[in-house]
């Protein structure tokens, strides 16, 4: 559950951090992390298009550079972009300018308002910054496409057991998730949908 739906000290580390929307809503955010990349972004967007869903696509900047087609196609597609560093960078282990330059770099191609740490990991000086200029947002449920550990039936079941009222669900658009992302994004969506949830983004 650490990872899946972090507890309340973790998210208390990042206190205007956005972790989670109103839990008064029947309904989700989705979010996808790590992209774009022309071997998995259009399935995700053929089938996010297929329900007529919206989300946010947290993408990290070197990808951006290399695939600005794929990027283009996203914006095209009506979603909403978030910054995700240039080279999916932990925060903890970058000092402060390098990281926060790092950023920018990856603004500098998307302009976006939103940022999304690897791995959720800021120190507390770079938070302060960031809260200056960016809408950090966080997550309710990561569905841990991306562990080797895991099979899709095993990702659709996380989300089936922690998905609630205002979750921030987050899958990949990666080819490390690949595989179990293509399994259990439409099985989530159908049950979601079935559960009465509508799909909602930031704005």
């Amino acid at each position: 559950m650490i990872i899946e739906q972090p507890p309340y000290l973790f998210r208390a580390l990042y206190p205007k951090a956005i972790w989670r929307m109103s839990p008064k809503e029947k309904a989700v955010y989705l979010t996808f992390d790590d992209g774009p990349i022309p071997e998995v972004t259009p399935w995700v967007l053929d089938l996010l298009d297929k329900y007529q869903i919206k989300a946010c696509f947290f993408m990290v900047g070197d990808n951006v550079k290399k695939h600005p087609e794929i990027f283009q196609m996203v914006k095209e597609r009506g979603h909403l972009v978030g910054n995700h560093t240039f080279n999916h960078i932990r925060g903890y282990e970058i000092q402060g300018i390098r990281y926060l330059k790092n950023i920018e770099e990856t603004n500098e191609l998307i302009h976006s308002p939103y940022f999304r740490p690897p791995h959720g990991q800021l120190r507390r000086n770079q938070s302060l910054v960031l809260h200056r200029k960016y809408k950090v947002i966080m997550w309710d449920l990561v569905s841990r496409d991306y562990s080797n550990k895991l099979n899709g039936e095993q990702v659709f079941k996380k989300v089936r057991k922690y998905a609630r009222n205002g979750s921030i669900i987050v899958f990949h658009d990666s080819l490390k998730a690949e595989k179990n992302m293509k399994y259990a994004l439409p099985l989530s969506i159908e049950w979601l949908l079935a559960q009465g949830y509508a799909f909602k983004t930031f704005e």
